[in-house]
């Protein structure tokens, strides 16, 4: 998630308590839907799509946070 805006990110994190939160979540989100899809942790596609979703918000969060930060 944002390879390229690596040092943005860094920074955001360590000045803004929402988005290392956000971040966070998001990353614990992945972690769910990885196991998820490969069997590790299975769960009903409803659940499965319910936590995509949620991740997908944060991700869309996090890159508003990052466009607002270049302003």
């Amino acid at each position: 998630m944002f390879e390229h805006h690596q040092e943005e990110m860094e920074k955001l994190m360590k000045e803004n308590e929402d988005f290392l939160r956000l971040y966070n979540r998001h990353q614990d989100l992945d972690k769910k839907v990885t196991a998820a899809e490969i069997g590790t942790a299975p769960m009903a596609d409803l659940a499965l799509n319910k936590l995509k979703k949620e991740k997908l918000r944060a991700k869309d969060q996090l890159a508003r946070i990052m466009d607002a930060s270049r302003t």
